[in-house]
């Protein structure tokens, strides 16, 4: 049946303003950036990039960035290696690999001399993501670790061994650190080259962010010169607030070219995923979630290959 023609025109109004509104503009928005990360080239790394992901504060993020920015890299076709060095596993129970009592894990490598590969598992969530996990027993590991010669230098060795031997090589390796500031976050520290820390959009977000960078400062002087703090992603982010935003902008006038323009929002998809044993990335791939996470994986991939570019330009430059 017809409609009348004042009745086409109201229709036709309402569809109009509907489409004005801000949650139409939010869909939009999101099918937009789905298109666009779906086709972005992300690039593979010339070397192996090993982070230390770590945030003395709880409950900012850490865990669920290392699961998600290892799964989209992965999910982008490089080959990724998550440490859980944190005794609560919980990058292991998101990466739905076997982390009981019994499991082979990284508290054998720092203790009992496993070799890394001896203690890997592939990921379910893509045949690139591979995960050595954490168990009970790692909880332990600080008061053991005490006794050891070159307690510091355990986890450095072991990846190097890794990075030295004639299998598969990895594009990253993201250590998942606890949150603190004992031997096993010193242990990250000494084996990585970067440090990735996550900072929420929230009040005292900056508290204690000094402590943890003299750490930074002190492994990079005494134990690890190639150690440098290289990424900061904004977790939590919720654009509607003005706390979020100026946490932001505080964040970034301190560390300007450590700061990854993605931010991740507070999402309920984010938060749901782990109990299923899974990143947000496999869990609901077209969520505002999983786009962001994919979008600050891309970032890391980008401004990693600029910095390859520049120390080869340099390195050009030098024997001129």
């Amino acid at each position: 049946m017809k409609q009348p023609e004042s009745n086409r025109e109201k229709s036709s109004g309402s569809a109009s303003n509907d489409a004005g509104t801000p949650l139409a503009r939010e869909i939009a928005d999101l099918s937009k950036r789905r298109r666009i990360i779906t086709n972005f080239p992300v690039p593979l790394p010339s070397s192996t990039r090993v982070f230390a992901v770590s945030n003395q504060k709880g409950g900012v993020g850490k865990t669920t960035t290392t699961v998600n920015v290892a799964a989209a890299l992965a999910k982008n076709g490089a080959r990724v290696l998550v440490i859980d060095l944190d005794p609560q596993g919980n990058a292991s129970t998101a990466l739905g690999v076997e982390h009981n009592s019994e499991t082979p894990s990284i508290y054998d490598v720092l203790i009992d001399g496993f070799t890394v590969r001896d203690v890997i598992q592939p990921s379910p969530e893509f045949d690139t993501l591979f995960c050595a996990p954490s168990t009970i027993h790692l909880a332990g590991a600080e008061i053991e670790l005490v006794s050891q010669e070159r307690r510091e230098h355990l986890l450095r060795e072991a990846v190097q061994v890794l990075l030295d031997d004639e299998g598969e090589k990895f594009d990253y390796v993201f250590i998942d650190c606890p949150p603190s500031l004992g031997l096993l976050t010193i242990n990250a520290f000494v084996a990585a080259r970067e440090v990735l820390i996550p900072i929420q959009c929230e009040y005292y977000a900056l508290e204690g962010l000094s402590q943890l960078l003299n750490s930074i400062q002190m492994i990079e002087s005494h134990l690890n010169p190639g150690l440098r703090l290289s990424t900061i992603l904004l977790t939590m982010f919720d654009g509607r607030t003005n706390l979020s935003n100026q946490v932001a902008e505080d964040v970034r006038a301190h560390f300007p070219d450590q700061v990854l323009h993605t931010v991740i929002p507070r999402t309920v998809r984010i938060s749901e995923a782990p109990s299923f044993g899974q990143s947000v990335i496999s869990y609901d791939p077209g969520s505002l979630g999983a786009v962001s996470y994919l979008e600050a994986a891309a970032e890391i991939a980008v401004w990693g290959r600029k910095s390859e570019q520049r120390a080869q330009s340099a390195g050009m430059g030098d024997t001129k």
